[in-house]
Order: C-alpha cells, then structure tokens, then sequence
C-alpha cells in the first residue's frame, strides 16, 4: 500500500505525521470516506465539496484546490492500483503544540489520503438483514458540535457503538436530545411505511450521507414518496421496512430494532429495489482514473 500525504506516496510502515499533530492531540480536522467502483469514483465531486465545507466551518484552510484535490485521490488509486476501493481522505489542522490555540499551528495543514479495500458488514447482512438497538448516547447537539461537520472527533459515534457491541449488536441508534432518532453511529437510516419513504431531516443532529441524498434521489426518479420527516421510535417499530445508508455500508436492511420484528422481518421489497437501482448508478456514474 502507498499513502498519499502532502503530495508524495508512502509505504504504509512509513505513512507518519507528527505527534504534536492537531488532528492526533484533538480530532482537530476533518475527512471524508469514498468508494470507487470498476475504477468509477462515485460521488467525488460530492464528498470533495463536503470536505471543504467541514473545513471552512471550522477555519481550516486546505492547502489545494478542489480540482488538485480530485487529481490526488485519482493518482492514488492509481498508484495502489484498485478497481474497486474505499478512499479515506483527511486533513488535519497540522503541527502545532500542546494547547488547544490552533495559531499555534504552523506550516499547512496536512492531507493524507489512504485507498484500500473495505467489506463494512459481512454479505450475510444484506441478504438476512441487520438486528440492531437504540443507545443510551445522543447524538451531538448542532449547538455544540454540529453533526453536518465531518470532522475527525468521532467520539461520540464511538460511545454509542461500544454500547452497541457489548450488548451483542452490530450498529446502533442514536436519539438526538429530543428523543427522535437522528441516525445510527456510521449510517444514516430510513424507513417504510405503506410504500413511502422517511428519513430524518438533516436539520435534526445527523449528516447529511451522500449515499442518503442518493437514495432520495433515485425515490424521486421512481416516483417513490420520499419524506424528511422527524422520527420516533415507535414509528420505526411499526414501520413496513427499514434500512440503513452509507458511503461504507451502501444500503443495508434492518429487520429487528430493539427486539421488535420491523415488517416481515425479512429484507423489504423496497429496500431491494433501491439498492439494486443504487448498485446500477455505481456501474455507470462518477470519474474515471
């Protein structure tokens, strides 16, 4: 594996940054995760525009354009030489010193861009479908870190996944402050009731996923109602179908959610139609390397 930072490629044993580095000391940064497909990059002008709007938010200048940005991750899919792959994409504040001043900071932030394969969830959970649980941690407040910035402090999502591993789950429900459901630790999610289609609004503490604006999208195109409506849980407990969605997981089915069967409790009908339309996009959208 080589690893792009700052321009020039790495081997893996020798892919390092600073110690002193504000992304290591804070979660001072931001990223982005990618997927290219048959040597297609799906979305990249998408999770590129995203990653400079979670840098600018938090005054992080990117020491590159967008389009020099782009030609990076192009040549570093090249140079690992993957057809079909999963692109973490960060940038850190940078060096600085043992405080929190990111004055302190000197140089330029730093980009590191690492492509490799990724399998979030073994094949079985999209043919079986996901059992998962509600947690006790909320979702960040937006006043307090806004979940619409991608940032490197993923601690929050961490705790909740913790409480979802030690009670046997694979992923996790988070509840933002009011007690609807804002998203799962890595996905966002989705439900159906009578041939309609909820998500929650981005408005209410969760990301809004490309692979969600996706899925809207090929709702709108199949003349599926789509709806970004708040959720409670007793809705998704009564829900004919329920899915997650992520650049990572794609769009996985989830047929239990705190021990309550979710309609058949087998993958929904809908859910399949979506994800074999979303598949097809990948063979067909995004940029070439």
């Amino acid at each position: 594996m080589k690893v792009y930072i700052n321009g020039k490629f790495y081997d893996k044993k020798d892919a390092k940054v600073s110690v002193f580095d504000h992304g290591l000391l804070y979660g001072d940064g931001v990223f982005e995760g990618i997927r290219s497909y048959n040597r297609l990059v799906f979305k990249l002008k998408e999770h590129i525009e995203r990653l400079f709007e979670s840098a600018h938010t938090i005054m992080l200048e990117i020491p590159m354009t967008k389009e020099k940005m782009v030609r990076a991750v192009l040549s570093t899919l090249k140079t690992n030489k993957l057809k079909d792959a999963y692109i973490r994409l960060v940038v850190t504040r940078g060096e600085g010193d043992l405080g929190l001043d990111p004055r302190k900071c000197l140089g330029h932030a730093n980009v590191i861009i690492i492509a490799d394969r990724i399998a979030l969830y073994p094949d079985k959970f999209y043919k079986e479908g996901l059992k998962i649980i509600t947690v006790p941690t909320i979702r960040n407040l937006p006043e307090a870190l806004n979940p619409q910035i991608k940032s490197l402090n993923y601690l929050n999502n961490i705790l909740a996944k913790i409480e979802a591993i030690n009670a046997g789950s694979e992923e996790a429900i988070m509840l933002d402050s009011l007690g609807y459901i804002a998203e799962c630790t890595g996905d966002n999610i989705f439900i159906v009731k009578r041939n309609h289609l909820y998500t929650p609004p981005q408005c209410m503490g969760t990301l809004r996923g490309i692979t969600r604006d996706t899925v809207l999208d090929i709702a709108r195109k199949n003349r599926i109602p789509a709806h970004e409506h708040v959720l409670t849980r007793h809705e998704l407990f009564i829900s004919d179908e329920c899915f997650l969605t992520g650049t990572a997981a794609e769009i996985i089915p989830v047929v239990k959610v705190d021990g309550r069967r979710i309609g058949s409790g087998k993958p929904g009908a809908l859910t399949l139609k979506l994800l074999k339309e979303f598949k097809k996009l990948t063979k067909k959208e995004g940029v070439k390397y």
